[in-house]
Order: C-alpha cells, then sequence, then structure tokens
C-alpha cells in the first residue's frame, strides 16, 4: 500500500457548516438503524481508530456516537498496561474488551500501539515488534473466522496540519489536557512514525481486514467520509420500529405530594444569565458577587427548609401524643362503662 503522507498535498477546501451539519445528521440517523441491525441480528463489530496525534480519531468517534446507546456501541480507549498486564500475552487485554452478540466496540488506538508509539518511543523490545507483525495477522483473522466484522481506519494527517491543531490546543482550555508530552515529543518523530506505519501496513494490511486511510486535512470531510464509508460495508437493514402505544396515566387519588417547600432546591443560576436582548452578563467580579450571594441565599433557604422541617416533624409529635393521650381517655372510658354495666349482673346472680 502506497503511503499517502509521503506524497504533497494541498489543504483541501473546507466542507460547508450548513452542509457538514445536515449530512452528518442524516449519517447519524443512518448508525442509529445500524445500531438497530446490529442489535436484532446480534452481528459483532469491532472499528479501530488509529492514526498520528491530533489526527482527528477521537472527534470521528464521538460523531459515530453520539446518538448511540452506550450499552450497544461502546468506545474502548485502554490505558498504560500495568505491570501484571505487561507480563500477559500482548493481545490478552484487548481479548476482554471484544464484542459479544449484537454490540459495537470503537477502539481508540488499540494493539497497534506495538507497532507505533510503543516502537518508535522503545517501550517494547525488538523481538516484541517483530512478534507482533507475525502474530497480529494470525489474531486478526481467528476473529473475522469467528464471525467479527474488523473495520480499521488510519487517519491521516500532514505535519504543518498536525502542528496547527497541538497549537490550537495549548491555546483552548479544554482541549489543552489532550496535548501530551508524548504528543510533543512525536514532532521530533514523525520520520520514524512514517516508517513504522509503512511497516505495519505491508503486515496487517490483510484482504480479511484491510486498512482504510481516511485523509483528515479537514476534520469534517474525515468524519463525513468514514461514517459514509462504515455504513457502506456493514451489511445491515432498516427494522421497521415496533408501534408503541404511549398509555394513559392514571389518577393518583390517594397520593398528595409533600410540600415543595421542603425540598432543598439547587439555586437558579440560569435566571441570572442574560437573555438575547437583554444587557450583557456581568463581568467577573460581579459574576463572583452573584454567585456569593446566591450561595447565601443558597444557605438561608436550606436554614429556612431546616426550620421549616423541624416545626413539621414538632408538629407531628403532638399531633402523635395527642392520639396516644385519646386513646389512653377511650381505654378507660370502655373500662368504666364495661364496670357500671356488670354490677347489676352480679347483685341479681343467686
Amino acid at each position: 500500500m502506497s503511503n499517502p503522507e509521503s506524497n504533497p498535498r494541498t489543504k483541501p477546501k473546507r466542507v460547508n457548516l450548513a452542509v457538514y451539519s445536515a449530512e452528518l445528521r442524516r449519517l447519524q440517523t443512518e448508525l442509529v438503524a445500524m445500531q438497530e441491525w446490529v442489535k436484532d441480528s446480534g452481528a459483532r463489530i469491532v472499528v479501530i481508530f488509529e492514526g498520528r496525534d491530533a489526527a482527528g480519531k477521537g472527534s470521528a468517534i464521538k460523531r459515530v456516537t453520539e446518538f448511540l446507546n452506550p450499552r450497544i456501541a461502546r468506545i474502548v480507549a485502554l490505558p498504560v498496561p500495568t505491570e501484571r498486564e505487561r507480563g500477559q500475552w500482548y493481545f490478552q487485554r484487548y481479548i476482554e474488551h471484544l464484542p459479544s452478540t449484537g454490540e459495537i466496540v470503537l477502539m481508540d488506538r488499540s494493539w497497534y500501539n506495538r507497532a507505533g508509539v510503543e516502537h518508535v518511543m522503545g517501550y517494547c523490545t525488538p523481538d516484541e515488534y517483530r512478534r507482533f507483525l507475525h502474530q497480529a495477522p494470525l489474531f486478526e483473522r481467528m476473529l473475522v473466522e469467528d464471525g467479527i466484522l474488523l473495520v480499521k481506519y488510519w487517519f491521516s494527517v500532514s505535519d504543518h496540519e498536525q502542528e496547527a491543531r497541538f497549537r490550537s490546543r495549548l491555546k483552548d482550555p479544554m482541549r489543552r489536557w489532550k496535548l501530551s508530552g508524548t504528543d510533543l515529543f512525536s514532532i521530533t518523530k514523525w520520520v520514524d512514525y512514517s516508517r513504522a506505519k509503512d511497516e505495519m501496513f505491508v503486515h496487517t494490511d490483510l484482504p480479511e481486514a484491510p486498512w482504510w486511510v481516511v485523509e483528515s486535512e479537514d476534520k469534517r470531510a474525515a468524519r463525513l467520509n468514514m461514517i459514509s464509508h462504515l455504513l457502506s460495508i456493514v451489511p445491515y437493514e432498516h427494522r421497521e420500529p415496533p408501534t408503541v402505544n404511549i398509555p394513559s396515566r392514571p389518577v393518583a387519588a390517594d397520593y398528595e405530594r409533600p410540600p415543595r417547600e421542603l425540598n432543598r432546591p439547587v439555586p437558579d443560576y440560569a435566571a441570572t444569565l442574560a437573555q438575547p436582548g437583554q444587557t450583557k452578563p456581568a463581568s467577573r467580579k460581579s459574576k463572583s458577587g452573584s454567585a456569593s450571594k446566591s450561595r447565601s441565599a443558597s444557605k438561608s433557604a436550606a436554614k429556612e427548609t431546616a426550620k421549616k422541617t423541624a416545626a413539621t416533624s414538632k408538629s407531628q409529635s403532638k399531633q402523635e401524643k395527642s392520639k396516644q393521650e385519646k386513646s389512653k381517655q377511650d381505654k378507660a372510658a370502655r373500662k368504666a362503662a364495661a364496670g357500671q354495666a356488670g354490677s347489676p349482673a352480679e347483685t341479681a346472680a343467686p
């Protein structure tokens, strides 16, 4: 297989956002139909997502699973192997995550870590690396022979685009966690990773489980292309959804909800935000003040609730005591009445 990353490429024109959103929605609807077929047919699917750091693997997986049932389609992203796992057969820790009947497993990186980062960074020995390249095709053929549909994607990104995405992550506090020291060091190992990927393709591009390359310079296009391709190779059929009748709700005549005042409400933070057409949100300083006021209001509400709860408990206790006292009085009255009724009978006895 040729190496697409060794060939010069031009930055593709980005897919229009409106077009992308509409088509993504359509494809995601098809993914739900595919999921229902997998559940009903008992199919087993494994989709492997590999590629360089920041190539768009995670965001593609996110769009695939966005509307799927997590009990049917699950993501596997394993951490660094433990000391015990390092002593196992290399593929062993992945086996327990393979799908059962009616399941889809999406692997955010996979056993191919050994062919890539472990080999390039020296985390495995040369013998372990060579053994992997020999065993991976055997392992995958066993999976396919057993009935698993194995799909392998390589997300291909240029060095310039990867660096641009790294810099973007540095500026984004919500995505900075994605950037690790290994990611940054991989910049200095670009050619080594390219050679490792080429070697991996030579040994593991199988007729039963080929590598599919997703050009990922434009993430929008990459997601649409990958999802569309996945749908084209899974032999799913549309299932007619069952007819569902929502039953009428019975009247709960014997239930009375406790007063809302007894609840401990979450402060209405949303009400403090500016709505369209209103003044813009308060500054950070005033927001801090609002938050402080909100906390004070919350504490006051909690105290008030505690008082009401205590008052309610006290009232209930008084009522219970009153009931007990009344019960005692009733018993005494019944005894007195019984004594008065029994005296004449005793006198009349011979």
